[in-house]
């Protein structure tokens, strides 16, 4: 009779199980005989439901209003208490399916009237398990239906409801239709989910339909933190400007709850200055303020308080002194006395090679100038900050040959200018005993000293503020002497002295020297390069205009130099991480000398979306290194790194980073393959990941050595302050490896340096606050240097080694350090573990799993996070990373 029927009549399988299933999926032709075989099946619960159930549908069909209205009372009610488990449909939906039809059929005849808006509200369930996708029925009944609460329907059904207003919504912007009556159900939908703890679901939705203002007004104490976790963490991964709009909802939630910690660290992150100063305005705490400032020091920005942030003057110096980042030295030895690391180390502590087999340690006693420059390097990377080392701060009485300046003039020509400056490696941050140590090589007769001593000050200041200045008081009066050297010690010591103050004085200062047509090429790229730093992400006119007259007025030899290619890169740093402020000035760069024209439009595009993660800029870069091109084009190497600047930002974009530059290895050029490791070395910062290592540890054996060098660095970068075991002994087997290559070597020692930056205490990566916040200024130090190696040979391992120093913008102590409320150090239990993602997980989920507990203070690794392992203390910040002020827990009572 029924053929469709047949297949299963025949109980080919002999399940029950599966002829239930298939009558269910199955149209019936033939009613009765389908019931027969169904109501074998069900138990008797089951089969009485079942027939109360078609007997609902049969009076809900009747004339008589009563009856109608008893009927779907009866039929709601069954609906509404149904349990069913997460796999299967609920019971009376399902014995409801075949009644569908005749329901809504039933619907249209019935006139208007309070039982017709019930029989919608039935209809709209219904609608969850039978219409068709894409018809929206739910919804459409829903709207018809009875104000009531929705809730009481249960969770999938608003669930269902929420997707299809998402549909809905779309397809009446396009027709530009009204969407009241949306909005109304929006209401109702996000209270729910809100109070349900569904607080992603309830974004979601808000999000699709365009009004996340309506958030602000559902959150309360219980889950405004979770709302705002999400919300934070989906900005990375929207269209821009959506990503703005969600970080702001979320800035003026935690402006409500008053956790103003989170609301700073939006406010950066955004950076707008008018929030920063909203914070301030609105917290009365001193010592929470106090943790902002802590925060804002972190961030390396300069920030000036004014009477409304802090009415009282003392108060306002007190705080004034922590942005200036006064305190973080003091901090920084205090952690090295507590790991007991003070010991200063000479280079061969480092490079250990007593380890190694008879033929390299043999070749390591002759003095080379190149190998005692990369010594005064290491000598300066390991004990930077420490304020002693064997080199250069030995007293000179201690033994008549073995004076300080005697190290100073085991170095060749420029290479004493590197060696004078590694005096402020040393004293980094510890500006008063630095300058007065500096002071001496300020009288040398010897030009290369004085560059050194000139750059060293900008070293010791390097993201320390000071009131009085002292860098641009000694340096400004050097800028324009005759010898190119001393100009370009001074021009950069300001810049890394300087870096984000956006100070005018320097500006008048700098742009003077690109205009002048008699300075020489590397003065000026230096200066483009400082004007940059201090102008970082300021998308500032003047500066850019004078960067741009360079670019155009100098001749195409000029720009054909290694050292040119600083130009584009002073001007990308002013709009770093801008996004599309650069667009203006992309444009001018296409009318730029064919020469430097493409590499000027990449690194200004790689620069503008560093740190966005924005996935079309990472394809366009892609695309640009798929070109197999003719010789002596450079733009390709800022590609390169322009996918690893853009890609940086989230973890997922930065494995898939990974793999994309495993492939242009596979395929690239001979170009692309040497700017491929510094990207590796910029994306895993301070964080060796294996298999980076493994693949920088095979490039560091290339036949090309410009690949291997640059794996090399990278290997250095990858591994910095971490003391990274596996590294170290694969930097010293290259050393044995390649020691008759003095340029190699001198690459393998920079590396070795690295990894034991201030002996394993400093990170030189760029995001701090669990990786939500970059700061602009040690990034723009990181890709001044990666640009300079793009061509090791004419820069790094030319007389420019000096462009190393950059490094020290990025670098940074790992370090907790809590201190009490008059900020003296404070020991207390921490428990130290990998951080765990936990958004939009239920309930109060572990946010850090494998944990050791210490006593602060403590060092963090990358990926690191650390929560008070005692209730006694209160941190004022929820971030625990630098400096963590702690307030005593007044509720704390000490079990007896």
């Amino acid at each position: 009779m029924a053929p469709a029927e047949d297949p299963n009549s025949t109980g080919s399988t002999g399940g029950g199980a599966t002829r239930d299933q298939a009558s269910v999926k199955v149209p019936a032709k033939d009613p009765k005989k389908k019931d027969e075989k169904k109501d074998e099946d069900l138990s008797e619960e089951d089969l009485a439901l079942k027939q109360q159930l078609e007997l609902y549908v049969e009076r809900a069909q009747d004339s008589d209003p009563g009856l109608q209205k008893a009927a779907l009372e009866s039929m709601r009610q069954e609906i509404r208490t149904a349990t069913s488990s997460m796999t299967s449909v609920p019971k009376p939906l399902k014995f409801l399916r075949p009644h569908y039809g005749t329901l809504q059929a039933h619907y249209e005849k019935m006139a208007d009237s309070d039982l017709k808006k019930l029989l919608a509200d039935i209809l709209s369930v219904l609608a969850l398990t039978m219409s068709p996708e894409g018809e929206r029925a739910s919804l459409k009944y829903r709207l018809l239906g009875s104000e009531g609460d929705i809730g009481s329907w249960g969770h999938e059904y608003v669930r269902n409801l929420a997707g299809e207003i998402s549909q809905e919504y779309a397809k009446r912007q396009t027709e530009e239709a009204l969407i009241d009556d949306l909005m109304e159900l929006v209401g109702q939908i996000v209270a729910f989910h809100m109070k349900h703890n569904a607080e992603p679901e309830a974004v979601d939705l808000l999000m699709e339909v365009e009004d996340l203002d309506l958030l602000v007004e559902h959150v309360d104490n219980a889950n405004y933190k979770r709302t705002c976790l999400y919300l934070t963490s989906s900005a990375k991964y929207l269209p821009g400007p959506d990503d703005m709009l969600v970080l702001d909802i979320a800035y003026t939630i935690y402006m409500k709850f008053e956790e103003f910690p989170r609301a700073l660290q939006i406010a950066l992150y955004l950076d707008n200055m008018q929030y920063v100063k909203q914070v301030f305005t609105s917290c009365n705490d001193l010592r929470k303020k106090q943790q902002f400032c802590f925060i804002l020091a972190r961030h390396g920005i300069t920030f000036e308080l004014d009477d409304e942030m802090s009415p009282e003057d003392e108060e306002r110096e007190s705080l004034q002194e922590i942005i200036n980042n006064t305190k973080l030295s003091e901090g920084y030895l205090t952690l090295a006395r507590d790991i007991e690391v003070m010991e200063p180390k000479s280079p061969e502590d480092i490079y250990k090679a007593h380890l190694l087999d008879g033929r390299a340690s043999g070749g390591g006693s002759v003095d080379s100038a190149r190998q005692n420059l990369a010594g005064t390097f290491v000598n300066a990377f390991v004990n930077a900050g420490f304020g002693q080392d064997k080199l250069m701060t030995v007293p000179s009485e201690v033994s008549s040959g073995g004076s300080s300046t005697s190290w100073l003039f085991k170095n060749k020509d420029h290479g004493k200018a590197s060696a004078a400056a590694s005096l402020g490696m040393i004293l980094l941050w510890d500006v008063d005993s630095g300058l007065a140590q500096l002071d001496k090589y300020f009288h040398s007769t010897d030009t290369h000293v004085v560059a050194g001593a000139l750059l060293g000050v900008g070293i010791v200041n390097c993201g320390i503020k000071n009131d009085c200045d002292p860098a641009l008081a000694l340096l400004a009066d050097y800028i324009d002497k005759e010898d190119s050297s001393i100009r370009i010690g001074a021009i950069m010591g300001l810049g890394l002295a300087y870096a984000g103050s956006q100070n005018e004085q320097i500006r008048s200062k700098l742009t003077p020297i690109l205009g002048d047509a008699k300075s020489s090429l590397d003065v000026i790229a230096f200066t483009a390069i400082s004007l940059g730093l201090v102008y970082v992400g300021s998308c500032n006119e003047e500066v850019a205009q004078a960067i741009i007259f360079v670019l155009m007025d100098r001749s195409e030899s000029e720009l054909g130099e290694a050292l040119a290619r600083l130009l584009p890169l002073g001007l990308g740093l002013l709009y770093l991480g801008k996004q599309e402020s650069v667009e203006a000035t992309a444009e001018v760069s296409k009318t730029f000398n064919e020469k430097i024209r493409k590499h000027c439009d990449m690194t200004l595009l790689s620069c503008a979306y560093a740190g966005t993660g924005n996935v079309l800029k990472v394809q366009h870069f892609l695309g640009q290194c798929a070109q197999h091109l003719e010789k002596g084009e450079t733009y390709q190497g800022p590609a390169v790194l322009g996918i690893a600047m853009v890609a940086m930002a989230e973890e997922l974009g930065l494995e898939m980073a990974i793999r994309s530059l495993e492939h242009l290895l596979q395929y690239g050029e001979q170009n692309i393959r040497r700017a491929v490791p510094l990207a590796l070395g910029l994306l895993c910062i301070s964080n060796p990941k294996v298999n980076v290592m493994d693949t920088l540890s095979r490039l560091s054996h290339d036949a090309d050595t410009e690949v291997a060098m640059a794996a090399i660095v990278s290997l250095g970068l990858i591994g910095a302050g971490t003391n990274n075991a596996r590294i170290a002994g694969m930097l010293r087997n290259l050393s044995s490896y390649y020691y008759k290559d003095a340029s190699l070597l001198f690459c393998v020692r920079i590396g070795q340096g690295l990894v034991h930056l201030g002996k394993g205490l400093l990170t030189l990566s760029p995001y701090h606050s669990e990786r939500f916040l970059l700061s602009p200024t040690a990034l723009a130090g990181l890709v001044t240097l990666l640009h300079a190696c793009l061509d090791m040979k004419a820069i790094v391992l030319g007389k420019y080694h000096y462009v190393l120093y950059f490094l020290v913008l990025a670098m940074q102590p790992r370090m907790l350090m809590t201190v009490d409320e008059n900020l003296k150090p404070l020991s207390v239990p921490v428990r130290v573990g990998q951080a765990v993602d936990v958004v939009g997980q239920a309930g109060r989920p572990k946010t850090i799993t494998g944990f050791q507990t210490h006593s602060t203070p403590v060092l963090l690794s990358a990926g690191d996070r650390a929560e008070l392992a005692t209730e006694k203390y209160v941190p004022l910040s929820p971030i625990l990373e630098g400096f963590v002020i702690l307030k005593e827990n007044p509720e704390y009572r000490e079990d007896n």
